[in-house]
């Protein structure tokens, strides 16, 4: 069940959806064209107009800026909707009054408390008054809230190095090091490691860090089809025989950029089968565990573990704190040289504030409790019961008639909608039965492959899940999203 491609979707379904986006587009450019028309009896310049004059080249991309203006503010209220608490197994979704339709969505001053279904909270950490929290209070009245600086200057205090010593036992590389900011832990590390004569061999579907940091690092940059590794070797060997562009020299150093867990598809990596690659052409591997540290493998130790990879066999394993450990920031973990290399040229290190305390210790409890090292079996008992949760949701939705990818195991669990008008009913009616889902759809996805993308909790009780799941069972007849009820409708691959 790895994923639904487009030659999978039956032509009527192609053709509807489609059909969608050329009306969608036909109204929203007839609105354009009186927007701009009446501009021009304003008398008002558009922003590409006064860049022009001065001289300046484009800021933004203005078709971006009409698909943003036309299309997807017409459903605004599913992708930014606001909570007023700690994003648990239920959270407090702020009400709105009017339409995102009408542009006048208003904030009412009322809560609604809803099943979470939207947040990577795998191991159910954001809890208050419980012992990680004290030690929360406790160390920002030790260390205070910022330290005000980077960290190659004077914002290194020892719980920082706490927590790299900890980390780098628990992964089982020799060093670690922390970074403020989970996306910018790839977007300025992977220039630092790849630059000018270096070769990127990237997965299509890498998260938009990943991305970035790729074309800031002037390496050569190549693409692989999504986990995927017979077309990885392919690629390898082609750009190894052509060697650099023009001089056909060889190249310098050749990096595979992969995930542990891709947060669309929720697909886990064929890591065995890239670590073989990897070692037969003597290339570095560098794997993004955003959403598979704390998540999968006998111990949380991410998708090493999980397939029965030894962490030395991949050069570079980085990760966020963001979703399993309930915190903010991210990591990188590595052999000793290469974190000594990060840490005086990777700009999150250089010139970016240190994490702060109270955030360093959220990270440094939970892990404590995800390794053992707290004396109890909590973190074996989080673990598995986020394993069960997951396994429970996607097979109830399966027998349901659901379309569903990624991997079994995986707590990201997309649910294909396809059609893009189905979207705001399923989200909308979600939400009126007290259950918060996430949407996902062009251009995060592709256009044709638009889904809901729930994320199951350690902290969600089996009733809870059951709810869930009869609500969205509801909501997904009403919607005719049960492709798969009578049949093969569309294929899972």
């Amino acid at each position: 069940m790895a994923g639904v491609h487009l030659n999978d979707l039956p032509w009527m379904i192609q053709f509807l959806t489609y059909g969608i986006y050329v009306v969608v587009m036909a109204f929203s450019y007839s609105q354009e064209y009186v927007y701009q028309f009446k501009r021009w009896l304003c008398k008002q310049k558009s922003l590409s107009q006064l860049e022009k004059e001065q001289g300046y080249a484009p800021l933004l991309n203005e078709n971006n800026l009409f698909f943003e203006k036309w299309c997807v503010t017409r459903m605004a209220d599913l992708f930014n909707r606001a909570i007023a608490s700690l994003p648990g197994d239920h959270i407090e979704v702020m009400c709105r009054d009017g339409t995102s339709w009408e542009g006048n969505m208003r904030f009412n001053g009322k809560t609604q408390r809803c099943i979470n279904l939207g947040s990577y909270n795998y191991l159910g950490f954001p809890e208050n008054d419980t012992q990680i929290t004290r030690d929360d209070i406790n160390a920002l009245r030790q260390f205070g809230t910022s330290n005000c600086s980077p960290r190659v200057q004077s914002g290194t205090i020892s719980i920082h190095q706490e927590l790299e010593k900890l980390m780098a036992w628990y992964i089982g590389k020799e060093d670690c090091i922390s970074f403020g900011m989970g996306y910018a832990t790839n977007s300025t590390t992977i220039p630092a490691l790849v630059g000018k004569g270096d070769l990127i061999i990237s997965d299509t579907l890498n998260h938009a860090s990943i991305v970035i940091g790729c074309r800031s690092s002037g390496a050569r940059i190549k693409v692989f089809k999504h986990n995927d590794p017979e077309h990885l070797e392919q690629v390898l060997t082609d750009a190894i025989i052509e060697g650099q562009p023009r001089t056909h020299l060889p190249w310098k150093k050749i990096m595979i950029l992969v995930e542990g867990i891709y947060s669309m598809e929720g697909e886990i990596l064929k890591l065995k089968e890239i670590v073989a690659i990897k070692k037969k052409y003597g290339c570095f591997l560098y794997v993004d565990e955003a959403h598979s540290i704390g998540a999968i493998g006998k111990n949380g130790r991410g998708v090493t573990e999980y397939c029965g990879v030894d962490p030395k066999d991949v050069d570079i394993l980085m990760g966020t704190f963001t979703k399993s450990f309930a915190s903010v920031g991210g990591y990188i973990a590595a052999d000793k040289y290469i974190i000594d290399h990060l840490r005086m040229t990777a700009f999150a290190s250089v010139d970016d504030f240190a994490m702060s305390s109270a955030c360093i210790q959220q990270i440094i409890s939970s892990l404590t409790v995800i390794s053992g090292k707290d004396g109890t079996d909590e973190g074996r008992r989080r673990l598995q019961r986020l394993a069960d949760n997951a396994q429970l949701f996607r097979n109830r939705l399966t027998e349901r008639g659901f379309v569903l990818i990624g991997s079994q195991d995986s707590p990201v669990i997309p649910m294909m909608v396809i059609v893009p008008a189905k979207m705001p009913a399923f989200s909308r009616l979600c939400l009126e039965r007290n259950v918060a889902v996430v949407m996902a759809s062009y251009p995060a996805t592709d256009l044709l492959l638009s889904r809901a993308r729930f994320c199951v909790s350690a902290g969600h009780s089996k009733e809870d899940l059951e709810k869930a799941i009869d609500v969205i069972t509801e909501i997904g007849n009403l919607c005719l999203l049960n492709y798969n009820k009578n049949g093969n409708y569309i294929r899972l691959s």
